[in-house]
């Protein structure tokens, strides 16, 4: 019986850990690594087909996004999952699928003009529509027999609709033994939601540690701020831009913006207008409605008591179609508009940006995390000019940041799950953290609490029967040199070039109609400059 660490170790996506238990082989999770990458992750150690069952802990691209590949490249097993997560996915992973083929599509185009290979998408649509029919739906706290060798259970972990930690029953010659893995563990007070759950026993337990250094503080009054941001703005006549993650945040938003418009707390703009403008955002909106019963917490079931919708209001406009995203901005009335993605490096959000960011009037409100070299961190950093579709645009909107709202525990949360438990586990594993983050948090556990902690890097692999270390990972760092055009920018220096860039970009264009002895000037200081650093 082992366990091998093969993604989100040291860092934060890319969640998978493969369990051999007598001829069964288990994943936990199998997700797509996003944003900046640390270290190389290790491959499956045998084939895909040869996997029996994948457990997940919940819909997040960084822990589904890879089980169609999983299916392309031979798996026929099953996947055992909640039946809100298993909602979420067959809308997440299908979305996924239709990026990577319009990546491909675009890529190829450029690829065939300059005679390069054609570019392979990671996997199709109709691999995210047939791995689909391999899900098997579960509900909260029941256990559930899979096979001789193991039994699962799914506990409400608070983190996003339908999200579970996974209790694990695994025997091998006769002996049993429980893993626990935490998945995402969720922040509590969220709205909509259910506070997470604990687990109370476990003989070894994988836990993530995203914020294992870092303190929410006191809840913020979400409402009143957000009223404040939406009445000052639209008596400027703006409008007020969010840039949302498409599952959960959205959902969220219209929950306090139905709050404010029951209450009445903005004054002179009665019924204003909110757009949701995310095909992706008004499916998952529908996925929350079907899920009120095994999922809303105690605040949200009450009003649907009274018959509320806790997430829909008069005033709510939804744009699925290019035409009606296309529309909002031809609607002069001030409004509130939602769209994805939450960190503007994509989609639709970019165009209302394209519209907004050049109006004082206006505002763009943050609310969720934003990586470093994404446009929604140079916005937030005080960038005073992006480029937006080959066009400079000079930042001259309110940018907010509503601070507090996360979907992750903070440390004070991630040691009350794993103090919950009655007895210390043999071993507590750390996973799912940044690099220095990781090793703080074990640290933590391990002299704070005295619990007996391995944070290992991809490639570990543990003996669960004899408890031991088999083989420690490598710490393997992605060379610079290697990174695509797009994770170089996750770096703050080439973030800080391309606006210099940018800048240099427009004072060209707007030495246009100039004097030709001017225009010569500025010719030979770009040039002395390329020469010096050539």
């Amino acid at each position: 019986m082992k366990i091998m660490f093969l993604g989100a170790d040291h860092e934060v996506t890319g969640s998978c850990h493969h369990i051999q238990v007598g001829e069964k082989n288990i994943l936990l999770d199998y997700g797509m690594e996003q944003g900046r990458d640390t270290y190389e992750n290790q491959k499956l150690s045998i084939n895909e087909a040869d996997i029996d069952y994948v457990f997940l802990s919940h819909a997040h691209i960084d822990h589904s996004g890879l089980i169609p590949l999983l299916y392309k490249n031979g798996f026929k097993g099953e996947i055992y999952t909640t039946e809100a997560t298993y909602d979420l996915c067959k809308i997440m992973l299908r979305d996924s699928a239709h990026i990577q083929e319009f990546e491909a599509q675009w890529r190829n185009r450029k690829a065939k003009r300059s005679g390069h290979e054609l570019y392979e998408p990671l996997y199709s649509m109709d691999d995210a529509e047939d791995v689909l029919e391999h899900f098997h739906e579960c509900v909260y706290d029941e256990i559930i027999n899979v096979c001789d060798e193991i039994k699962v259970r799914f506990v409400d972990v608070g983190h996003l609709l339908g999200s579970a930690s996974i209790e694990l029953w695994l025997t091998e010659n006769g002996t049993t033994k429980k893993i626990v893995y935490s998945g995402d563990i969720g922040n509590i007070n969220q709205p909509i939601i259910d506070d997470p759950q604990y687990v109370e026993d476990g003989d070894f337990v994988i836990m993530e540690s995203t914020y294992g250094n870092r303190f929410h503080g006191d809840m913020p009054d979400y409402v009143g701020e957000l009223s404040r941001i939406i009445q000052t703005t639209f008596d400027k006549g703006g409008n007020v831009v969010i840039p949302a993650f498409a599952v959960g945040r959205t959902q969220e938003m219209l929950y306090f913006i139905r709050k404010i418009k029951e209450e009445g707390l903005i004054k002179g703009h009665n019924d204003f207008k909110v757009y949701v403008d995310s095909p992706l955002a008004v499916e998952a909106i529908n996925v929350f409605n079907e899920n009120i019963d095994n999922c809303f917490d105690e605040e949200a079931m009450e009003l649907v008591r009274k018959g509320i919708d806790p997430i829909s209001f008069r005033g709510l406009r939804v744009a699925v179609s290019a035409e009606e995203s296309q529309a909002i901005n031809f609607d002069k009335d001030p409004k509130v508009i939602l769209s994805a993605s939450g960190m503007c490096d994509a989609g639709r959000i970019r165009h209302h940006l394209k519209h907004n960011l050049w109006r004082p009037e206006s505002t763009i409100l943050f609310v969720g995390y934003q990586a470093v070299g994404s446009l929604g961190r140079i916005l937030v950093d005080g960038g005073k000019q992006v480029k937006l579709f080959n066009e400079i645009i000079n930042v001259r909107a309110n940018i907010e940041k509503l601070d507090g709202i996360s979907g992750h525990a903070d440390k004070k949360g991630l040691l009350k799950w794993i103090n919950s438990f009655k007895s210390k586990p043999e071993k507590v594993f750390v996973v799912h953290g940044d690099d220095l983050v990781s090793e703080e948090f074990s640290e933590c556990l391990r002299n704070e609490y005295r619990y007996d902690v391995y944070c290992p890097f991809s490639g570990a692999i543990y003996d669960l029967s004899t408890n031991t270390v088999i083989k420690d990972g490598t710490k393997v760092p992605i060379e610079h040199k290697d990174r695509s055009q797009a994770a170089r920018r996750n770096s703050d220096v080439y973030v800080n070039l391309e606006n210099a860039v940018s800048r240099l970009d427009r004072l060209v264009n707007d030495n246009k109609g100039k004097t030709n002895a001017e225009i010569e000037k500025l010719v030979i200081a770009i040039n002395r400059l390329c020469d010096k650093f050539s």
